[in-house]
């Protein structure tokens, strides 16, 4: 089937598939459809839309169809992508798992691990967290104390880990353990997959600037990591962690500039659009139309690494320069957002602005320059690997 043919079969099927309710802008986190053992839907419109997606693979397209994907080429993904936003259909679930787990698995897990835990990502009936950053082991991530003792079939695992994202509303966590604690700190890492429905782990969120809290700290005492449920051999976690962490601030940037509440959805809402339906404030306009200029390009240079990746090219220090340059981007629109608003901006609680959500994700994107690594380091790095500067 040629490129056309298949964009023409996808577009019929959203068509007819995709509720209407689902072709709006997200608002609001309650917009997001994250799954989960204890999820419950917003709308019967947003259970039927993933159910759907989910049967034809299209939750995680290029993943291979025994694995709970569609099996697409990257070409097809990105013309499916371009006809769901064509018709600003939402996407249908929102996971860790896919974004950032669901690759390490392809890489380095078994075919037992590949088949138990892929088609529950996909199909949103597990919803994971990333256990990583600790109290003291932050930028120098290597230095980590949390420990697994192996006791026959299982680990025995104990410590802490902080910045959790959803750990309280997560049923399993991928976490790097110290399991070879006579190994120097790099080569005595393993990477664990722990179910968080036992005793002994526990989560606190963390109540953040914006008045959420989404990150938590999450604690194991005694828990118990099924040998089996270890991502490739012992002490081999730092080579999957840093595998992962390339696809962790893509997810982070990926949609810079087009996710959520826009500019123009925004200046809309506050009513302050001429009589063409533009955004009334010519400089405003301006703003908005070098963002969306900005995205497109940043997409288009996206699109390019990972052809250029998939060629054996590799992404190295490009990844740092790709989650520093969405970091930014991502930032102007939440403030594009804000301005779009005017004073209703502002607006804490109430319906109106639905509960301040403008201002609390223009907050919540001042994160965006310390989560999957400072954006400090992302520039040491690029200064360093591909501008190769002489370093102190």
């Amino acid at each position: 089937m040629s490129l056309e043919e298949f964009r023409a079969e996808t577009r019929a099927w959203l068509e007819a598939n995709c509720p209407k309710s689902m072709r709006s802008p997200i608002k609001s986190e309650a917009d997001i459809c994250w799954g989960g053992r204890n999820w419950e839907f917003k709308s019967e419109d947003q259970r039927l839309w993933l159910e759907r997606m989910a049967e034809k693979g299209w939750t995680v397209p290029t993943w291979p169809k025994e694995y709970g994907g569609a099996g697409l080429s990257k070409e097809e993904a990105f013309v499916l992508k371009e006809e769901m936003r064509r018709i600003n259909a939402r996407s249908p679930l929102d996971s860790f798992g896919i974004w950032m787990l669901g690759p390490a698995l392809l890489k380095f897990g078994t075919h037992e691990q590949k088949l138990e835990h892929l088609p529950p990502i996909a199909r949103g009936e597990i919803r994971w967290c990333q256990g990583y950053s600790e109290p003291g082991a932050g930028s120098d991530l290597a230095s980590l104390r949390t420990k697994g003792v192996l006791a026959g079939d299982h680990y025995v695992v104990n410590g802490q880990k902080v910045w959790t994202s959803y750990a309280d509303k997560s049923d399993w966590i991928f976490a790097l353990v110290r399991t070879e604690p006579e190994a120097p700190k790099h080569e005595g890492i393993s990477f664990l997959l722990i179910d968080m429905d036992q005793p002994g782990v526990t989560t606190k969120p963390i109540k953040l600037i914006s008045g959420k809290s989404p990150f938590c700290e999450t604690f194991f005492d005694d828990a118990r990591a099924l040998v089996k449920n270890r991502l490739g051999k012992a002490g081999e976690g730092w080579t999957i962690a840093k595998y992962l962490l390339s696809h962790e601030r893509a997810s982070i940037v990926s949609e810079a500039g087009f996710g959520g509440l826009n500019p123009v959805t925004a200046a809309q809402t506050a009513g302050e659009v001429d009589e063409k339906g533009r955004i009334a404030d010519p400089i405003l306009r301006g703003k908005v139309a070098e963002l969306t200029i900005d995205g497109l390009a940043f997409e288009a240079t996206m699109r390019r690494v990972k052809e250029e990746a998939d060629h054996g090219e590799g992404v190295g220090a490009r990844a740092s320069a790709l989650k520093y340059l969405g970091t930014e981007i991502n930032k102007r629109r939440h403030e594009l957002n804000m301005s779009a608003l005017g004073s209703d901006g502002l607006l804490w609680e109430g319906d109106r602005e639905e509960d301040g959500e403008v201002a609390r994700n223009w907050l919540r994107a001042r994160a965006n320059s310390i989560e999957g690594g400072t954006s400090e380091i992302q520039l040491n790095i690029v200064a360093k690997r591909v501008l190769e500067l002489p370093g102190g």
